[in-house]
């Protein structure tokens, strides 16, 4: 029997809020392998609320990264140029044994690209999500990543085939499962109650307090930075209200937006509660008691469809298929008449429900852990 070999440390990335429930999970889990996984956790600084990063590094248990690039804002090309350029000496600093990826933000790319021009194994978890958009700079990411990834894990099984399609090795591929439910479902036991959250917030309670409410998130530069669009999603929100209270957890770029467009009146509605963005476990616990979700989010369509919550999504196509043909979401784009319908079904049958896709079962990370140990022992050995 071959004896194991130590293997350099796992250079795991995270940059923007997505990123952190997928990694907190995966550092879990090299952690708890046998032998542990060494690794080191780098944040890039791509979303840069030092305040809210704390609160989601700590509802998350998620460690303090050992580095942190500071990149802050700017363009697309700009922020990526500035994550390679901090990145680099990083990685030659280190020399680990892979650089592990997650999603599809700009620092995904920004990391992966440093590492296989200078011939360091990409690792990419949640590999294969196509929504066929490339006008969406997410799909333009998540393409060029899986591209150049050498080990490459699906969330679903229909990833495998958008992999194939487009030149890769379909052995460089492992179905492990969703990272997001790990989080999730490890989390629920925690989530901090609606109602807390609210009065935390100045809101009064009593808006939920008949147990049916929607949440809303909106943050996708397609659907807000347009002020038509903005204008036709705020009046729809406004119809919504009239059939349920709202609780929006409302994007910086959203409100700012709202404000430059002289549309925030269309939202000044008693029925609506306005909240800053929250913490992971105030936001479980609203999603988890709500009675339907109003989103853009690719994540929220995971979450509400292991949560069992109805989803209704703001968008014209979604990335995450399986959460509309298997789970609880319905892709209504901004068409008014289907979205009114959809609402009024989910309000007056309890909507859809679907079912939990396969290996959406908090134990994705483990199957990452044990699969990434053996490819990079085998690599070592080759």
């Amino acid at each position: 029997m071959t004896a194991a070999r130590s293997i350099a440390p796992v250079l795991c990335i995270v940059g923007a809020r997505p990123n952190y429930m997928k990694m907190a999970p995966i550092l879990r889990a090299f952690d708890e392998h046998v032998p542990a996984i060494p690794w080191v956790l780098v944040h890039t600084g791509q979303h840069y609320d030092h305040a809210m990063n704390e609160r989601l590094f700590s509802g998350l248990r998620l460690p303090t990264p050992q580095h942190n690039l500071e990149v802050g804002s700017g363009t697309h090309a700009v922020q990526t140029a500035e994550i390679m350029k901090r990145f680099e000496p990083l990685v030659d600093d280190i020399k680990p044994s892979c650089v592990l990826v997650v999603g599809d933000v700009n620092s995904t790319l920004a990391c992966a690209l440093v590492a296989v021009k200078k011939h360091i194994a990409v690792v990419h978890v949640e590999a294969g999500l196509r929504s066929g958009d490339r006008a969406m700079p997410e799909e333009i990411n998540r393409i060029l990543v899986d591209r150049i990834s050498d080990r490459l894990y699906t969330t679903e099984r229909s990833a495998l085939a958008n992999l194939v399609a487009e030149g890769v090795d379909a052995s460089w591929v492992h179905f492990a499962g969703n990272v997001m439910i790990d989080s999730l479902l490890s989390s629920r036991s925690l989530a901090v109650p609606p109602a807390a959250t609210l009065s935390e917030h100045g809101i009064d309670p009593a808006l939920i307090a008949g147990g049916r409410y929607g949440v809303v998130t909106l943050h996708r530069p397609s659907n807000v930075d347009d002020p038509e669009q903005l204008r036709r999603l705020a009046g729809m929100l406004s119809q919504a209200a009239e059939r349920l209270p709202l609780v929006f957890a409302i994007h910086p770029r959203t409100r700012t937006n709202l404000e430059k467009f002289g549309l925030g009146a269309l939202l000044d509605n008693p029925r609506i509660a306005l909240l800053p963005p929250l913490g992971y476990l105030e936001m479980l616990g609203l999603m988890d008691g709500a009675t339907v979700m109003i989103t853009d989010s690719g994540g929220l369509q995971e979450e509400t469809t292991a949560l069992s919550v109805p989803c209704i999504t703001l968008r014209e196509n979604t990335e995450r298929p399986i959460t509309a043909e298997q789970g609880t979401n319905t892709v209504v784009g901004s068409d008014e008449a289907l979205f009114v319908r959809c609402l009024d079904d989910t309000l007056a049958t309890g909507g859809k429900r679907g079912r939990v896709p396969e290996y959406w079962d908090g134990a994705a990370a483990p199957r990452i852990a044990a699969d990434l140990y053996a490819w990079l022992q085998a690599r070592a050995a080759s």
